[in-house]
């Protein structure tokens, strides 16, 4: 029997800031190592705002898994969609591209499945407003944005132009809020001279929320600035209002007084939930382990789940003490997941239990605004703005992301010029999803059907639509 025979078998689910991380701090140890994730890039998520309205290119917030673990000796990736687990023969179940079956054991497991966009139970909702978790979520985005500009320039009917020209988003958290401003900015900045029959600045956002203000867990002084930043933007903002309904010419809204309000809008974007993808619920079932409302795995002090100490648990999927769903949550369980098993196949003392180090959150408002909060420091302004492209720049993973990232931001917000504004007009890929299963008859051979066609919708006709091909879907990241 080899060494490599010998050693624990690790694998982890998704290739996200936990799964990596963990991935990192078992590098050197006396492991093997699977890295499991149905896409092959690991993700910055929280730039996915910039890539959808024309800043940065979806390469410069994405790297390749297999180049980030090229010199990881005892790693490998396998790019499949992880369906379920065998809790008594210690293996993960899971799906390939084209629909074949794989299994691999373990000794220890690593979930670091992420989370994806919830509607509420009104996933009908997706096929008219995309939400903003993948790159195929961002690209659909930048295509309804950028694209919405051009069918009102063609719009004869004054009301068509305006509808056209409005765009609505659900959710008031820091992704609606960025992606809101940003809109504002591409109407008011980088638009404002391309167009000879419509003023992109008469663009109207809308910005809905259950709430009672935007960015309500910053506090209410940071809170309270960030409206009022929002609102010299141009962004109108709609608290207190529920999304009861929405089809491809707009959404109707209920206010706190029960009042339905509909609003005509060429563009609806939802920003708000997330939900634990559905391997979440069949690793729940096959450990006995309890969710929260959201789906999410509920773990001890230690990140495991209760009677199988060899699970753990990381990141966005996991429940454990209210914990936010944000970055250094993922890092730091990831860290110390891995730093777990290292010290118990080495025979170490094992770890302490886990204890979450809050290093602040950060949201960009506009060129030079965004608000930061870190413990009792609350800031907002420029400076805000200087410490969140700080961290931003820290977070990216890889040194020419984050090179690329500050080329493009300097004519970005320098001069309003955004470089990554291509898109489609016609529906790119065969295949909703990589996942789907093959007919029989043509199964290892190709790709199921194609379609093609149109990606904007004509007007009064109530077709979706392209981010049909793009509602909710489990990001193992």
């Amino acid at each position: 029997m080899n060494d490599q025979d010998s050693q624990r078998r690790v694998v982890i689910i998704g290739g996200g800031f936990a799964g990596l991380f963990a991935a990192r701090v078992l590098r050197r140890a006396p492991v093997r190592v699977t890295l499991i994730d149905r896409r092959p890039h690991h993700l910055f998520q929280p730039l996915l705002y910039q890539c959808s309205t024309g800043i940065l290119s979806e390469g410069k917030i994405a790297v390749p898994l297999r180049d980030l673990l090229r010199k990881h000796k005892n790693a490998d990736f396998v790019l499949a969609e992880v369906t379920g687990i065998d809790t008594d023969g210690r293996r993960v179940l899971a799906t390939r591209p084209l629909g074949d079956q794989l299994e691999f054991g373990y000794d220890y497991l690593i979930v670091a499945a992420g989370v994806q966009q919830s509607y509420f139970g009104h996933d009908e909702y997706a096929q008219w407003a995309p939400g903003m978790k993948t790159i195929e979520h961002a690209l659909v985005i930048r295509r309804l944005v950028f694209g919405a500009f051009e069918m009102a320039d063609t719009a004869v009917d004054p009301a068509e132009r305006s509808r056209w020209l409005t765009f609505a988003l659900v959710g008031a958290g820091p992704t609606g809020v960025e992606l809101a401003g940003q809109i504002r900015e591409v109407a008011t900045k980088t638009l404002r001279d391309e167009y000879r029959h419509i003023k992109p600045e008469d663009a109207r956002v809308l910005l809905f929320d259950g709430g009672d203000a935007p960015l309500a867990p910053f506090g209410p002084e940071l809170s309270a600035k960030a409206a009022r930043t929002l609102a010299k933007l141009g962004v109108e903002q709609h608290m207190h209002s529920i999304v009861t309904d929405i089809d491809s010419a707009g959404l109707s809204v209920r206010a706190q007084d029960g009042t339905v309000t509909r609003h005509e809008a060429g563009t609806v974007l939802w920003t708000a939930g997330v939900a634990a993808p559905p391997v979440a619920a069949a690793i729940a079932v096959a450990t006995g382990a309890k969710q929260d409302r959201a789906g999410r795995i509920m773990v001890g002090d230690d990140c495991t789940i209760p009677d199988h100490p060899e699970i753990f648990v990381t990141g966005d999927v996991m429940s454990l003490n209210k914990l936010p769903g944000v970055c250094e949550v993922a890092m730091q369980t990831g860290i110390y997941a891995g730093e777990r098993i290292k010290h118990e196949v080495t025979g170490h003392m094992p770890t302490k239990s886990f204890r979450y180090r809050d290093l602040g959150s950060a949201a960009y408002l506009s060129r030079g605004r965004a608000v930061v909060s870190v413990g009792r420091v609350h800031l907002s302004g420029f400076l805000a703005w200087v410490i969140w492209l700080f961290i931003h720049i820290s977070f990216l993973t890889g040194f020419r992301n984050r090179l690329g990232a500050l080329v493009s931001w300097w004519p970005a917000f320098v001069r309003g010029v955004r470089r990554e504004r291509t898109y489609t007009t016609e529906q790119v890929g065969l295949v909703h999803s990589a996942y789907d299963v093959l007919p029989p008859a043509t199964a290892g051979t190709a790709l199921p059907g194609s379609t093609t066609g149109a990606e904007f919708p004509s007007a009064g006709t109530g077709t979706a639509p392209s981010a049909t091909a793009t509602g909710p879907s489990s990001r193992t990241g």
